[in-house]
């Protein structure tokens, strides 16, 4: 729609994960960085959490990219299933046939012999899970039982969660102690301040193909991070429209005025107050 009058060869803001818009903010970096040393440390399970709308899933994407020519992955985007379910993902994403497999119990043997044999290749095996919070508490049993698997001197399996705050408080219950006491290193994704806020609509327009001037205006920057609350989900979300509202006026520039239309048509926005709507 607005692409052609900013000048963009795309639409920038897509809700859609999307690796190469990833911004190195401090938050998502650190998350990063210590994704890839405890990884490369052989540590057991590592957690990630954070709020809905904060990158979780393209910070999983970005991981499962960069992990891809190094080593093995398993991939679980939808973890809500039954601990036998479970363990056929896991096996189906390592290549293993399960369909010649009768019982969980043979499903369990084959899994075993791969990662044995992936072990004897020196390849390591990542299991990353997306949305963990909706686990059942069974599954999450299953799956530590699942990294018992090793040989004499590794582990054969490491496993890495990324949910939703919720993850920590299943986490949290005595039942789930031994799992909770596996988890190595964990990190809690936080939201944008105003700086990468203003980092990261920059960094999405020039990936777009955006070479002009700063497109939003300083109070319109400024409204729109105090509307999010910082969450990029949401940014993306407010750029898009305000972006909208002012190609239908004809703007070159996001103003205030444009983004407050954005958040009135937003409702998980946070509201401005009387004094910025009269503004």
């Amino acid at each position: 729609m607005y692409e052609t009058h900013f000048g963009l060869q795309e639409a920038p803001f897509a809700l859609t994960p999307n690796t190469r818009y990833f911004l190195r903010a401090p938050s998502h970096a650190d998350a990063l960085e210590l994704l890839l040393v405890a990884l490369k440390e052989r540590e057991g399970f590592i957690k990630i959490t954070g709020e809905v709308g904060t990158g979780k899933t393209l910070l999983c994407r970005l991981l499962l990219k960069d992990l891809r020519d190094r080593v093995s992955t398993a991939y679980i985007p939808n973890p809500n299933l039954p601990p036998e379910a479970l363990y056929e993902a896991v096996a189906e994403e390592l290549g293993v046939d399960v369909s010649r497999c009768a019982n969980t119990h043979q499903v369990l043997k084959a899994l075993n012999r791969r990662l044995i044999k992936l072990a004897m290749e020196r390849r390591s095996v990542v299991l990353v899970i997306d949305e963990a919070q909706a686990m059942p508490e069974a599954t999450i049993e299953a799956l530590r039982l699942l990294t018992n698997l090793e040989t004499e001197s590794r582990k054969l399996l490491q496993v890495v969660l990324f949910g939703q705050p919720e993850l920590d408080v299943m986490l949290g219950k005595e039942s789930l102690r031994q799992l909770r006491q596996r988890i190595t290193f964990q990190y809690r994704l936080s939201a944008l301040d105003r700086q990468s806020v203003s980092q990261y609509l920059r960094h999405r327009l020039a990936q777009a193909g955006y070479n002009g001037g700063e497109l939003f205006a300083p109070g319109a920057l400024k409204l729109i991070t105090r509307s999010s609350g910082g969450i990029p989900r949401l940014v993306n979300v407010l750029a898009h429209k305000a972006m909208l509202a002012a190609w239908g006026q004809g703007a070159r520039q996001v103003n205030r005025g444009h983004v407050l239309s954005a958040i009135r048509d937003t409702e998980s926005a946070r509201q401005p107050g009387l004094l910025a709507r009269w503004l």
